[in-house]
């Protein structure tokens, strides 16, 4: 089996502050401490994109995107405009970092909560070009296919018939509508319109709210991730819990039965926004 493989340098790894409540090593916030930020790329009023100073993944570029300077917010307490802002300013640099030649493959994610694989509380995404890696090897499309609850502006919402991991996976899926057909340059991946941008933003903000206020759980975390598929954009929302012991050590994936509840409770949750009439 094909696997894309990086080294991981531990040297830099266990110098990285800890501020997630059961793993804390430090008192102090990084990203709350403005002043002392090095390697500023672009700032919009609090958000702030730089690059991470533990670059801990060998051939690799890291950069971090600081979403707000409430350290201990997150996208539910956000205002539309300030999580429209986030993503505009996140999908802009992933798809220039796609485009500038440079990179086999990019990423673009989200860690949240003590389940989520990250280790600063604090609001924020990062952005990781590849050399090397494959990017063939990130996905399989069929991890995007599910029950739809939601379509509009080409930016379809669904719940994944085909999880990665097992549990209530939500997929953002953009189609041709969500862009225009005079942007001729990209070489690798398109930049959706505006509308349907702003759209992705809020429906990322609702299902996330959604998923917060369903699993009431204090150590709620989850994990957003972003992939490019034939030049078109894909986001997955996932919620993270102890991860099966069939996926991690015979990668089997499971399909929980209760899918169609998943699609209809978030649906219900969006009629009551407004966004389904």
């Amino acid at each position: 089996m094909e696997i894309n493989i990086v080294n991981f340098n531990t040297t830099i790894g266990v110098k990285k502050p800890r501020t997630i409540q059961g793993m804390a090593n430090t008192s102090n916030c990084p990203f709350c401490d403005v002043e002392h930020l090095v390697g500023i790329i672009e700032t919009d009023d609090n958000i702030i994109l730089l690059k991470n100073k533990y670059n801990v993944m060998e051939p690799s570029d890291q950069l971090v995107l600081i979403e707000t300077d409430q350290c201990k917010s997150d996208i539910p307490d956000y205002s539309r405009e300030q999580m429209r802002r986030v993503i505009h300013m996140g999908v802009k640099h992933w798809i220039k970092m796609l485009n500038c030649g440079k990179y086999r493959s990019v990423i673009f994610f989200k860690n949240f909560g003590p389940m989520s694989g990250g280790t600063i509380q604090h609001p924020h995404m990062q952005l990781v070009g590849y050399p090397e890696l494959d990017p063939d090897l990130m996905f399989d499309p069929v991890e995007f296919e599910g029950l739809k609850i939601f379509e509009d502006k080409g930016v379809e919402l669904n719940t994944s018939t085909n999880p990665r991991i097992g549990f209530s996976e939500y997929n953002l899926v953009l189609h041709d509508e969500a862009y225009t057909d005079k942007d001729t340059t990209a070489s690798v991946a398109l930049m959706p319109k505006d509308d349907s941008l702003n759209l992705l933003a809020d429906l990322i903000k609702e299902t996330v709210t959604f998923m917060k206020g369903y699993f009431k759980r204090p150590n709620f975390s989850y994990n957003l991730f972003f992939y490019n598929v034939e030049k078109k954009m894909r986001v997955k929302i996932m919620p993270r819990f102890a991860t099966p012991p069939m996926y991690v050590g015979y990668n089997i994936h499971l399909r929980p039965t209760s899918i169609p509840d998943f699609a209809e409770n978030l649906r219900a949750h969006l009629e009551n926004q407004g966004y389904i009439k």
